[in-house]
This record gives structure tokens, sequence and C-alpha cells, in this order.
């Protein structure tokens, strides 16, 4: 790679010689949301957690709750809601699909990344909505849109 007057990166003395362009924030915060608003999104996500911790179905339950509740007063809770439900959803047929699996081995270690990537994005999700961001989780069926 190149750059000014065709000197290559090796060229320059260190990094703060290099003036890289500006490229804007991909998914910035929306300022306008008030903080129930993403404390509402916030609880969305975390919510999907009450189904690893004895709330049978929980990951299902908590999310519609929220959509439930929220749905016709903000945009932003109703898109995270509606993305936890989603992927409270899909977990459920990926660990389904691991149980029957489990009769090969292989279902064992599929229900553990199953469970251990939900936790994950759960939290992650719940983080970017507190930051005022939108979240989409990856590998999962949206049923609802």
């Amino acid at each position: 790679m190149s750059y000014e007057s065709g000197r290559t990166r090796d060229a320059y003395e260190s990094d703060d010689d290099l003036e890289e362009p500006f490229e804007p924030e991909v998914n910035p915060p929306n300022p306008s949301l008030t903080s129930s608003e993403r404390t509402w999104g916030l609880c969305a996500h975390l919510s999907t957690l009450s189904g690893y911790v004895g709330l049978p179905f929980g990951w299902i339950v908590g999310p519609l709750i929220v959509y439930l509740v929220k749905k016709d007063e903000s945009p932003f809770v109703r898109d995270h809601a509606r993305e936890a439900l989603n992927m409270g959803i899909s977990c459920t047929i990926y660990l389904i699909v691991s149980v029957v699996l489990a009769f090969f081995i292989i279902g064992i270690v599929t229900a553990l990344i199953v469970t251990i990537g939900a936790i994950v994005y759960a939290i992650v999700a719940g983080m970017k909505a507190n930051e005022g961001r939108s979240y989409r989780y990856p590998f999962i069926i949206r049923f609802i849109k």
C-alpha cells in the first residue's frame, strides 16, 4: 500500500506521521433516545438470560413481555425486543436440533455452542442497546419482522 507521494508505510518514522482518512461511524448512537428507552432495550436482551437461570423458555417469554408492553411506545425498544425474541425462538430451534443430534454425540457440542453464543450475544446486544445503538444478532432466523 502506498501513501502520500508514493512512499510505503515502512518509509514513515512512526504511525503518527500517517494521516488516515476519516471514516464515519457505521452504527452511531441515537442521541434523541431517552434513558428509559435505552434501559428497556437493555432489558429486552438481558431478559433472554432468564431462561438460563430457571424460567422455562425465559429466552422467549422475557423479550415477548417487553415487546408486548413497549412496542407501541418506542420504535427503538420494539426493534430490540423483536430482535431478542427472534434470537430466543432461533435458539430454541437450534437446541431442539442439538437434542436430536445428541444421539450422535455432536449434539452435545452444538448445544454448548448455542448456549454460550446466546449468552455472549445477549450481553453484547444489551450493551449496544444501552449505548443507544441498533444491534442484529448473527446466525438467527428473523421470524418476527
